[in-house]
């Protein structure tokens, strides 16, 4: 799985790129550009297109225009996806050649601070006492080691449910009553697989991705580590808890449902999963928050949302994890210009900017306030669905299993 995957070569790479122990540098005092000079920021992210790649070239213009003449971000995908985005950070510290501000997606968080390339959130958070308590709690804790925030959160998903309510409703179930176990998705999915008159499956039950997140997810709803040493929170993880009866069930569970017809198997890929949904081929699937703009957009079906749902009715309560990804400002440079990278990060963080951010491509607006902001009620008002997100997210408990693994 490729969370799995990318996991044993970041600790591979992490050996080889970085250094001792020593923390990494924190700004010098005089953060005080030069006068006359506009201070440029290079801003690598892998949102190379779409909506994603539409909203971030919105943000950086504007700020590039409320801040003519002092401060110049210049934004470049450096890749199609995270993982190849991630793949260039660490080319470019060989190189000498790294961005003032990188945006690494969740599973990157460990490599960042052992490569000691970047200087931490939290010395700025302290140096100008800026205040981060309207930021969510459940989105601080995952960037947060020691109590310390290494990166702030940009654009933050979490996986919820999805349904085909048509479907739901030609079945003869209840479309406002999605499943919310791992049982209750099989005994819909045998009301909901259609079968043409030679027997073949022409709607299927479910349908998900086999992609690794989503097993640490059901790991983390039923409150338990993904990885030892407290989720590699109290010392680097050294393996994954995989013998756990959770995950068994959750992949037994997953197996069957595909060799008895219930459950498609699209493969590793997401953008496939999503398809077939879209398409109308699976009546339920899993996927994050991020793909909820697309889903509306696309769906000739009434769109329904449910909460991720537990291994079994009994499961303990935890619940998922954030995912999507932050922003790493650089310690390769000067003072200033980290100091102007902290000052874009920040306009990130607004909530104008954050509901901006929210209604143009379903994140998460990691800023409480800008939920407060009248076109992020508007949006909300339009697309309800989102609002499972919300309460999901206020219900989880921080913990070191819903932290996630590092």
């Amino acid at each position: 799985m490729k969370r799995i995957a990318i996991a044993i070569a970041i600790a591979a790479v992490v050996a080889m790129a970085c250094g001792g122990n020593s923390p990494a540098p924190a700004p010098a005092a005089d953060a005080t550009a030069p006068p006359g000079q506009v201070v440029e920021v290079n801003f690598w992210h892998a949102f190379a297109s779409g909506a994603n790649g539409d909203a971030t070239k919105f943000l950086v213009d504007k700020f590039n225009s409320q801040n003519q003449g002092k401060i110049h971000v210049t934004s470049t995908a450096a890749a199609a996806n995270y993982d190849d985005a991630l793949a260039k950070y660490k080319a470019s510290i060989q190189s000498n050649s790294l961005p003032d501000l990188m945006q690494v997606y969740d599973i990157g968080t460990r490599f960042m601070i052992d490569s000691k390339t970047t200087t931490p959130i939290q010395t700025f958070i302290d140096k100008e006492h800026y205040n981060s308590t309207d930021l969510w709690p459940n989105i601080l804790g995952y960037y947060s080691i020691n109590n310390r925030l290494n990166s702030m959160p940009w654009n933050v998903s979490m996986p919820i449910l999805y349904i085909n309510k048509d479907a739901f409703s030609a079945a003869g179930l209840d479309p406002n009553k999605p499943p919310t176990s791992l049982d209750e998705i099989r005994t819909m999915s045998q009301k909901l697989t259609k079968r043409d008159a030679n027997g073949n499956v022409t709607q299927y039950g479910f349908s998900a991705a086999i992609y690794g997140w989503f097993l640490e997810q059901w790991t983390a709803r039923n409150d338990q580590q993904f990885c030892n040493n407290g989720n590699g929170r109290d010392k680097n993880a050294t393996k994954m808890n995989f013998g756990q009866p959770t995950e068994v069930q959750v992949v037994d569970w997953w197996s069957k449902m595909v060799a008895d017809g219930l459950a498609l198997n699209t493969g590793r890929s997401t953008g496939d999963a999503q398809k077939a949904f879209i398409a109308g081929r699976a009546a339920i699937i899993v996927e994050s928050t991020g793909a909820l703009r697309g889903f509306t957009n696309q769906v000739k079906f009434q769109l329904g949302t449910g909460f991720w749902p537990k291994v079994d009715a009994n499961t303990a309560a935890g619940g998922p994890i954030i995912g999507g990804a932050s922003l790493w400002i650089g310690n390769s440079k000067p003072a200033y210009v980290q100091n102007a990278a902290w000052q874009f990060v920040k306009f990130l963080e607004q909530p104008d900017s954050m509901s901006y951010w929210h209604t143009h491509t379903g994140y998460f607006p990691t800023d409480k306030k800008a939920l407060e902001q009248a076109d992020d009620q508007a949006w909300v008002a339009q697309y309800p669905q989102f609002t499972t997100a919300i309460t999901q997210l206020q219900q989880t408990k921080v913990d070191k299993a819903t932290q996630g693994c590092l």
